[in-house]
């Protein structure tokens, strides 16, 4: 329950921070049989799937670490999901994590790459 209420903290954090930045918040913790996208939005006209990742120090790695390659799969499949059933096959899409380091929040645009 506590790392539940962290991460929603921490998510809570990284949607303020995106709206800040222009992204339109679409959706948060969208949620399938194949998993949970934290954040969906729209930059401009790019949609974007956030995976959010919060760590109180990095003693372990920096949260965008944990962002591996299974967990990006895992992304991958469940984007896909959100697609067809918004009918969103036109827009440009990327995947982008934030991560919050203690207090310190980093974006990082296209964290990861993926071809359709």
């Amino acid at each position: 329950m506590l790392n539940k209420l962290k991460g929603d903290i921490g998510e809570d954090a990284a949607a303020k921070f995106l709206a800040k930045k222009g992204f339109k918040i679409v959706e948060r913790n969208f949620k399938s049989k194949l998993g949970e996208i934290d954040i969906v939005a729209l930059d401009g006209d790019t949609l974007v799937f956030v995976e959010v990742k919060k760590r109180t120090t990095a003693k372990f790695g920096l949260p965008r670490e944990a962002v591996d390659f299974n967990k990006q799969q895992k992304l991958i499949k469940n984007a896909l999901y959100y697609i067809q059933t918004t009918n969103a096959y036109k827009l440009k899409k990327r995947f982008d994590v934030v991560e919050i380091l203690d207090e310190k929040i980093t974006h990082i645009p296209n964290a990861f790459e993926v071809n359709y």
